[in-house]
């Protein structure tokens, strides 16, 4: 039995993080605004396929910002395909807009939702796919939930969030910047009034420059445990124990209020979806260290789920 065991384990391993691909990369346009790559398992017609949707900031297919490459998502991705499951990642609108230096400041948390509902359905029109799961990371947890609603089989969420952003983001000034607490309770609660404003403290730009303010208005208006209830098909919720962004009660209060799902807490992973045995310099720094391995126990979360 034990000799046994070791196989079983062995072979798992191997399929996880052999160097041996598994499946053919296509850089595909889904429309003029939207591109990214599809990765299709060798020899299987009519794959189940994951679509993945970034989280906040400008990031791209791989998982990556300015100065914050880790590869995250390209892990996932090519991990997932290993194990013959079909999946397309994709750049945020934001990064072609940069890439042409040419930003909409009129953006709104909306656009994300109407861009994963397109891919969605550019898929589903191609009908070369056996299923179609939706897993967000992060903020695209929620962008998930909203576009996956009467068009996905199943959704994911990784890292993602419960409660409106406001809320989450009170949290965290609470955390690092507590002095600031009660002006960011007070510039939300004028957000949540429709009103914008330049009266702000230099320390918060990042959360309220004027020209996010009307994004924000937008995305403050979903509260992500409501729209997770809507969701009539199976949901998977994983968030991992060293996670420094996200806290685990967040995951906790979405499977809450999803009588339909599953969670499972994996443990020492974190943000950026590696396993973290140190400290939090550590867990820091991985966020530019792409050579890290993706944790194995969040793709056989998602394999047997699917599967």
């Amino acid at each position: 039995m034990k000799t046994k065991l070791c196989i079983i384990l062995l072979f798992f391993s191997i399929k996880l993080f052999s160097q041996e691909l598994l499946f053919s990369s296509q850089d595909i346009s889904v429309n003029p605004i939207i591109e990214g790559t599809l990765l299709i398992p060798n020899n299987i017609e009519k794959p189940n396929l994951v679509i993945i949707i970034a989280g906040s900031g400008p990031t791209d297919r791989n998982g990556n910002q300015s100065y914050l490459k880790n590869n995250s998502l390209k892990k996932l991705a090519e991990a997932i395909s290993n194990n013959n499951i079909a999946t397309f990642r994709y750049d945020k609108r934001v990064i072609k807009q940069l890439k042409l230096r040419n930003i909409d400041y009129n953006i709104k948390f909306d656009d994300f939702v109407t861009d994963a509902i397109s891919v969605i359905d550019y898929f589903k029109q191609k009908n070369s796919f056996n299923k179609i799961f939706v897993l967000g990371h992060s903020q695209g947890s929620l962008i998930g939930m909203l576009a996956a609603k009467d068009k996905a089989d199943g959704f994911i969420s990784v890292a993602g969030v419960a409660q409106t952003i406001d809320h989450v983001i009170i949290e965290q000034i609470k955390k690092t910047y507590p002095v600031f607490v009660n002006d960011t309770k007070q510039l939300f609660m004028s957000l949540r009034e429709g009103k914008k404003t330049d009266n702000y403290p230099p320390e918060l730009a990042s959360v309220f420059n004027k020209d996010i303010q009307a994004f924000m208005m937008n995305w403050m208006q979903y509260n992500p445990q409501d729209e997770i209830k809507k969701l009539n098909i199976p949901i998977l919720i994983l968030h991992g124990t060293k996670d420094l962004q996200v806290e685990s009660k967040e995951a906790a209060m979405l499977h809450e209020s999803a009588a339909n799902s599953y969670m499972k807490l994996i443990e020492n992973m974190n943000h950026v979806l590696v396993d973290i045995e140190g400290d939090a310099l550590e867990n820091s720094k991985s966020y530019t260290e792409a050579y890290r391995k993706i944790s194995p126990l969040l793709i056989k979360e998602i394999i047997d789920f699917i599967k």
